[in-house]
């Protein structure tokens, strides 16, 4: 049976990285995110939110003042960048395999928090290969249909 990660006391790594992810994802778009943005964009509860960036302001990951907006420390903003650089790795890959795009989405929710750093170079590699060689995509394509 496999077991989750654990980054830390935060409990499953998939939940602190869904979190910094959007949290990265409203400051890039909105200059700022707040504990009601988090809510929204994560489909949860103010009061769940509320009590995870109050725990990743324990680990130094962001800077959460109550009833203002939060901002990543460097640690936060660096592990954020890293998780969607991931994201848009994956989701890139499965593009160029012509998937169609929910089932894209659903699998990179799924794969992104699971895939080891090997598994990650390796689809990253393959992906600018595929990328240099359109005739190569072709054929994969062809054979996948």
């Amino acid at each position: 049976m496999a077991s989750k990660n654990s980054s830390s006391a935060l409990g499953s790594s998939a939940a602190v990285e869904d979190y910094l992810e959007r949290i990265l994802e409203l400051i890039n778009r909105k200059g700022y995110a707040r504990v009601v943005d988090i809510a929204s964009a994560l489909k949860i509860s103010q009061a769940s939110v509320t009590n995870m960036v109050q725990r990743l302001d324990a680990e130094g990951l962001l800077k959460y003042e109550k009833y203002r907006g939060l901002v990543l420390t460097t640690a936060g903003a660096r592990l954020a960048r890293k998780i969607a650089h991931r994201h848009r790795l994956l989701t890139d890959f499965l593009k160029l395999l012509g998937l169609d795009e929910r089932v894209i989405y659903h699998d990179v929710e799924g794969m992104e928090h699971h895939i080891s750093p090997s598994t990650l170079r390796a689809i990253a590699a393959l992906t600018e290969q595929l990328r240099r060689r359109p005739a190569m995509l072709s054929r994969l394509e062809a054979a996948a249909a």
